[in-house]
């Protein structure tokens, strides 16, 4: 019997899927929880508790859309200094698994199906859209003229805090822009950490970051952001007038910080990475403590 067409080449269009999926970094959701955590955050706090239904669903199933057409862009605009960082040596553009024009296309049919969710939001969420995309363009290429990219990558990150309160309420108010400082703030912490682990590769080609950037005050300055963040978390509760569970969420999180420099203490790679992967669960001790308010003190 003869083997089928499809037979011979399904091992070979499964193998390049695989490679796709790694483009778009499934097998490493760290950066969808990320995203989404802060998105949640707004979400829960518009909708005071009680968010829209179909609204989760289009900011959830978002969040892993622009994720991961950030990392197929950022990895083709890297492809060429991937090959030469220890870390990012085996990706899929570095290795020629995958080709740029085929990185092209990937990005563009995620965009497109990123274009169908936005149309799903209100007005003012579609207009914040089209800024959160810009954001996701701009923040690969940014790297090479700025020192502090990952305050463009906190932008992009917390971007979409003002979109689920557009999105859930037709307006952004102050608090919104608060708990979008706080997503910025931590996106710069944990992407600092990040960029530890490649500092000395990114010295010698020539890639900014804030680990260069701050150099032996790095843990220092974390620290200091650290704080920021804990003071903007208090005064959200506050503002939003949040109770126990809350501010016991934010305590557990205070901890989680102060773990998270002992990790990095000595700056070796496979603690500062540690660092880093383990920053998600912030973003999960905060929404609990949100949820738990609204579940046990529900707005009347």
């Amino acid at each position: 019997m003869k083997t089928s067409a499809f037979a011979q080449f399904a091992p070979e269009i499964v193998s390049q899927l695989r490679n796709y999926g790694k483009l778009m970094r499934v097998d490493k959701p760290i950066g969808i929880w990320l995203l989404l955590w802060p998105t949640l955050w707004a979400l829960w706090l518009a909708g005071e508790g009680a968010p829209d239904q179909g609204l989760f669903a289009v900011l959830v199933i978002g969040v892993f859309v622009m994720r991961s057409a950030g990392c197929v862009l950022n990895d083709f605009a890297d492809r060429k200094i991937d090959p030469y960082v220890e870390r990012t040596r085996t990706r899929p553009l570095a290795t020629g698994a995958v080709a740029p024009l085929e990185a092209l296309t990937l990005f563009t049919a995620l965009g497109l199906i990123a274009i169908g969710l936005a149309t799903m939001l209100n007005k003012q969420a579609q207009i914040l859209a089209v800024v959160g995309a810009a954001l996701t363009i701009i923040y690969p290429f940014i790297k090479r003229y700025m020192s502090i990219p990952q305050f463009v990558l906190g932008l992009a990150f917390g971007w979409g805090v003002p979109m689920a309160f557009a999105a859930q309420t037709g307006e952004t108010p102050e608090l919104a822009w608060l708990v979008f400082g706080i997503a910025l703030v931590w996106a710069i912490i944990y992407d600092t950490f990040y960029a530890m682990v490649d500092r000395e590769d990114d010295r010698k080609i020539g890639v900014k970051s804030t680990a260069v950037l701050f150099g032996e005050v790095d843990l220092f300055v974390i620290a200091g952001l650290q704080l920021v963040m804990i003071l903007g978390l208090l005064f959200v509760g506050f503002r939003a007038e949040l109770g126990f569970w809350y501010y016991l969420s934010v305590a557990c999180a205070t901890a989680m910080m102060a773990w998270h420099l002992w990790l990095a203490r000595d700056r070796q790679a496979a603690g500062c990475f540690e660092a880093f992967l383990k920053n998600h669960q912030i973003g999960l001790v905060v929404f609990i403590g949100i949820v738990l308010h609204y579940t046990f003190n529900p707005t009347p």
